[in-house]
């Protein structure tokens, strides 16, 4: 029946590929072996107007399943699945089925510049889209999606800032305006969807912008220890949360939920703020502007309907930019009123003397994408389930850019998604059925704020309540075969033990998160589930690397953030060593596997912040 539907989705997928504005400086910049004239039957770039036919995309499609194999015999030790217990013999089996060249292959067609960088709602991230359903069908798993299909509609409104007609200044009470550069200086999206916003509105510095009774913390108190008015208003807020290294007070070093930006964009919105400017410092942010730029150079996608969507300028500043504000309020040396802002009772919310006065022009689209979910069926009908994750859109392509303007996101995330394949086919294809049902969730729409993962969380294929464990895959650099791992958010449940122990056997060392200011757990799509109230935690690489030295991991890893992290320049490789991807995949279907052999549900440990979310999980949805 899946190979059927197979074929019925291959035949969706011959379709009309117009000509992608791709100037020749890409052709320099283009691995060899998909150069112009290679003979590669996949080679994207534009040679006028042509046709896909059918055979050249079930080449495609099959790409996973016909894989090199040359390279098994290399990989026969990297394969091997060490013996657990409560792992059968049959598990193992599958698990070491796991194929790093079948891994390489879906990585490579999802970065190809045929799929437009995979932007939701455009036709690559539909391509890419149709071409997970298909290799979910040929491996056999079964439509989890809407209505019997693989697809779950997700609506959504796009939004893009129209650069040349966007003007944003600075107004003092006394004194000349500053105007600023839009993209060297600031950055903003409308987030209501409207085609036109003018704004003329005082601007209120209100620290990092966070309410936190738990910690007796309140930036929206002014020096009068009332609230300050923030409606119609904008608030200028910094970018990350108080420094500590207290457990006890904003977790210490690692970032929690109120330093992000997501975080101070909602929290402001709901005292009636009409802006938000976020202050950037890279130190604090853990990457630079140029993040921050691309990021938002492409449209930005919200959920259709969504009630906390409502400010009209969710907008980021230069720290520079920042600086000349402050001096034009009177308010003297940014870094020193940053430290002040972290330190309890020595700030206040203040509203400056200045205004910021805003035309936005936005071009807005109305669309539906989707999230792409399978399913394994286990042996007990009981309701009880497994889910992976991974994102599989990206920036899609920005139309004011000058040379390479597609955003492959051939690590971000073509890695993730080619690792969820293997599994979902590794599970369908095992001799042995799990325990429980296994869930495979390619999600769309990450990029612009976990949406996807968002929407799946609250709807979800069965209730939240019956999901055991989220395992989620997020750019996974094929740099070769890890020594460590860091799984973020793992310690936090109660199968944490079990983690450890299957660590151990993969010879896979638990390390801490090297950068827990970061926030890392609340930037990757397992957080939409964990808020739902699902236990949930990314599988990540740590820095030791076989024959490898922790500094050259390290070095791999900021190299990659500083010169490839939503940039153009995220593209396929062919010396990507991909071993690597696939031993994580095998730690994670054990992993999938024992939690799923569990007669109990995994729980969040208890006084954790998701625990109320997983309590109403459970009386929502009765076992």
């Amino acid at each position: 029946m899946h190979r059927n539907l197979a074929l019925e989705l291959i035949g969706r997928l011959t379709l009309e590929v117009a000509p992608v504005s791709r100037p020749a400086v890409l052709a320099a910049s283009t691995p060899p072996a998909a150069k112009r004239g290679s003979g590669d039957p996949l080679d994207s770039r534009p040679r006028g107007r042509r046709y896909l036919s059918t055979y050249q995309l079930l080449v495609a499609v099959a790409a996973g399943a016909l894989a090199a194999t040359v390279a098994h015999a290399q990989q026969r030790a990297a394969n091997s699945v060490p013996e657990i217990p409560g792992l059968p013999q049959a598990a193992r089996t599958a698990a070491a089925s796991i194929d790093a060249e079948k891994i390489r292959a879906h990585v490579r067609f999802l970065s190809l510049d045929l799929l437009e960088g995979r932007g939701p709602g455009t036709r690559g991230g539909e391509l890419a889209a149709e071409y997970i359903a298909t290799q979910f069908a040929l491996a056999g798993v079964e439509p989890a999606g809407d209505n019997g299909t693989y697809f779950q509609r997700v609506p959504l409104v796009a939004v893009h800032t129209v650069e040349d007609k966007t003007k944003f200044s600075f107004v003092p009470a006394q004194g000349e305006p500053i105007n600023l550069v839009y993209g060297a200086e600031i950055v903003s999206k409308d987030q209501t969807g409207q085609p036109a916003a003018d704004i003329d509105a005082p601007i209120v510095f209100v620290g990092y912008g966070i309410h936190a009774p738990e910690y007796n913390w309140d930036d929206y108190a002014g020096a009068d220890g009332k609230e300050i008015d923030l409606k119609g208003k904008i608030a200028l807020v910094i970018v990350n949360e108080p420094p500590s290294n207290d457990e006890k007070f904003f977790k210490g070093q690692a970032l929690t939920y109120y330093g992000r930006w997501t975080y101070k964009y909602e929290e402001a919105a709901r005292r009636g703020a009409i802006g938000v400017l976020i202050v950037h410092r890279t130190d604090l942010a853990s990457y630079g502007w140029e993040v921050v730029r691309n990021s938002q150079a492409v449209e930005k996608s919200y959920l259709q309907g969504d009630p906390s969507a409502t400010l009209r300028a969710s907008a980021w500043i230069q720290h520079d930019v920042a600086q000349r504000l402050f001096t034009l309020a009177g308010l003297g040396d940014l870094d020193q009123a940053i430290d002040r802002a972290g330190k309890a009772g020595a700030f206040h919310a203040v509203e400056l003397p200045v205004k910021l006065r805003a035309h936005i022009e936005s071009r807005v689209r109305r669309y539906v994408s989707s999230n792409v979910v399978g399913r394994v069926a286990g042996v007990s009908s009981a309701n009880q389930a497994v889910i992976y994750t991974a994102h599989y859109d990206h920036l899609g392509i920005d139309p004011d850019a000058k040379g390479d303007n597609i955003y492959n996101g051939a690590a971000d995330n073509g890695t993730g998604c080619g690792i969820l394949l293997e599994l979902a086919r590794a599970f369908a294809q095992s001799s042995v059925r799990p325990t429980h049902a296994v869930y495979f969730a390619a999600v769309t729409a990450e990029e612009q704020g976990l949406l996807g993962s968002q929407f799946l969380g609250m709807h979800p294929p069965i209730p939240a309540g019956h999901f055991t464990l989220d395992l989620n895959y997020d750019m996974l650099l094929p740099i070769g075969i890890p020594r460590s791992v860091n799984l973020d958010g793992a310690e936090r449940i109660d199968f944490w033990p079990t983690v450890k122990r299957v660590a151990k056997a993969f010879d896979l060392a638990l390390l801490p998160d090297p950068d827990p200011s970061a926030g890392h757990y609340y930037r990757s799509d397992h957080f939409s589930l964990a808020r739902a109230g699902i236990p949930a935690f990314s599988v990540d690489q740590g820095e030791l690397f076989e024959r490898r030295t922790p500094e050259w991991g390290r070095a791999q890893s900021e190299d990659y953030v500083a010169h490839h992290y939503h940039q153009p320049s995220d593209e396929y490789r062919p010396d990507w060593d991909f071993r690597g991807n696939a031993k994580l995949a095998r730690f994670g279907f054990v992993l999938g596997w024992l939690a799923s052999a569990q007669p109990k549900l995994v729980e969040w440990r208890s006084g954790d912040e998701f625990e109320p979310a997983r309590k109403a999980s459970h009386s929502a949805s009765p076992q």
